[in-house]
């Protein structure tokens, strides 16, 4: 398990370093433009699942919130039995990446409720024990997924679906969180295409 924690631990340091960082200097729907009209940093909370999905109301919350420690806990023993089965390292990277990723959005769910006072408009959060007289924006396991990256590329204007045109590429705003997954993913996928033409050989002969 040791080269499974040697990428799932930096990119889980690395998506939680972000998103303090921007939970503590961004106020909510602050932008900041890096590539004009490429990619900017506008920070949200998403309150539910991928693409802004909510589960309602309180016991929705803590449904969605335990449905993910149980998927990262599932996922957890299924990478040890894919390393005790001999599965190429390709795969238990990816996997990874894909264990890191989730658990890094479990985090923002299970504590930042309790440890950062709410993000407004106008004021940024702070930090719940730095001593200001703050509380935490709401209970445990209900906290809000941290968000941060905007990819703003629309469609030019001789894009031939005329009702696109204007429209951004990919509007939802992900983290880091996120790329860990879609690239774990990715890289499942492809290595299961790999072992394809290997397979139906073994089978040909």
């Amino acid at each position: 398990m040791g080269h499974v924690l040697a990428v799932a631990l930096p990119a889980l340091l690395l998506d939680q370093l972000v998103k303090i960082y921007v939970k503590l200097t961004f106020t909510l729907g602050e932008r900041m433009v890096w590539l004009p009209g490429v990619f900017d940093i506008q920070f949200i909370e998403n309150e539910g699942m991928a693409f802004g999905w909510v589960l309602p109301g309180i016991w929705g919350k803590l449904l969605l919130t335990g449905f993910r420690v149980g998927a990262v806990a599932l996922l957890w023993v299924y990478v040890r039995k894919l390393i005790a089965q001999g599965a190429t390292r390709r795969v238990v990277v990816s996997l990874a990446l894909v264990l890191a990723g989730a658990a890094g959005n479990i985090i923002d769910s299970l504590f930042y409720g309790k440890i950062f006072t709410v993000s407004t408009f106008g004021t940024p959060a702070s930090r719940v024990f730095s001593g200001d007289g703050g509380t935490g924006y709401a209970a445990w396991f209900q906290g809000n997924v941290v968000d941060m990256f905007h990819i703003a590329v629309r469609f030019p204007e001789w894009f031939p679906v005329s009702s696109w045109v204007g429209r951004e590429v990919f509007p939802p705003i992900f983290n880091v969180a996120d790329m860990a997954i879609t690239f774990g993913v990715v890289g499942v996928i492809l290595a299961q295409w790999a072992v394809q033409p290997n397979r139906r050989a073994g089978e040909s002969a």
